[in-house]
């Protein structure tokens, strides 16, 4: 996809980081960069959003073009070669930032509210918007460790194809090595008669899965992979990877005929409690 990366501004320094990040991103996709300022509509029944040469009505596009600069700044300095356009919208942040996901390569927000290590964040925006967006979201949180594996959540086949060919691309782009962990769950008993049933569908969920890696290594000869099958607590073993891993892909199951969905537990664990920028991919 050639569209660009869309990130999120709000004039705090906190939205700078996140900036920072997704302009990384965008010299790594070599695409453009999108800083856009959503300002709140003071009234109920408005659009989704309107261009910003109609934000002077409601005096919020003097207010965003300081935030607007400044994070363009601070997007030059992290990524000297990227194109950077920005823009106002008057609207909800989360309605606009879905609407311009449809044509993005990837749209970026942050995490908000603070944590101590291993306590989750309340992240309002990315939460909804990871339910509901149309191309992959890119959540910046915790502390990645720069020299670290990128690492892909491997929870069924139903989430792998497209968030392992994301991870893939992004190991290639990073240079770094794939860690695919595998999330079985764990189950302590089975009902009389459904061992061999149960045992037959992870047979068939293996075959999947190493079909699929088989034929993604192949296409990234330069990308290293290595597949943890851990023991215990999937939300633990998730959470403990990413501490030391630069990014976490998680694939997220399509959309529900309403427009949204719930996340399954293991894109939900990502989001609120992973220690390393989370990238939800639409499968």
């Amino acid at each position: 996809m050639s569209g660009p990366v869309v990130v999120g501004v709000d004039g705090s320094r906190s939205s700078l980081a996140v900036v920072e990040v997704a302009a990384q991103q965008a010299e790594r996709l070599g695409v453009g960069l999108e800083l856009m300022q959503v300002i709140g509509w003071p009234t109920a029944g408005a659009p989704s959003a309107i261009p910003s040469w109609d934000a002077d009505r409601t005096g919020g596009r003097a207010s965003s073009t300081g935030a607007l600069a400044e994070a363009e700044r601070c997007a030059h300095s992290a990524a000297p070669g990227v194109r950077i356009s920005r823009e106002v919208l008057v609207g909800e942040p989360e309605n606009v930032l879905l609407a311009e996901s449809h044509r993005a390569s990837l749209t970026v927000v942050g995490s908000n509210g603070t944590r101590g290590h291993g306590t989750p964040r309340n992240d309002p925006l990315a939460g909804r918007l990871s339910a509901r967006a149309s191309g992959p979201l890119l959540v910046v949180r915790g502390r990645p460790n720069p020299a670290g594996p990128v690492l892909l959540a491997v929870h069924g086949t139903s989430t792998l194809r497209e968030a392992a060919e994301f991870a893939f691309a992004e190991a290639s782009l990073r240079g770094a090595d794939l860690v695919a962990v595998h999330l079985r769950p764990v189950v302590a008993t089975r009902p009389y008669g459904e061992s061999d049933v149960a045992s037959a569908a992870e047979d068939d969920e293996d075959f999947a899965l190493a079909e699929t890696l088989s034929e993604l290594s192949k296409r990234h000869p330069d990308v290293t992979l290595r597949c943890r099958r851990p023991q215990g607590r999937s939300r633990r073993v998730l959470v403990e990877a990413s501490s030391d891993s630069q990014l976490l892909v998680v694939g997220v199951r399509g959309r529900s005929r309403f427009g949204g969905g719930l996340l399954d537990p293991a894109a939900r664990t990502a989001l609120h409690e992973a220690d390393c920028p989370v990238a939800l991919v639409r499968c």
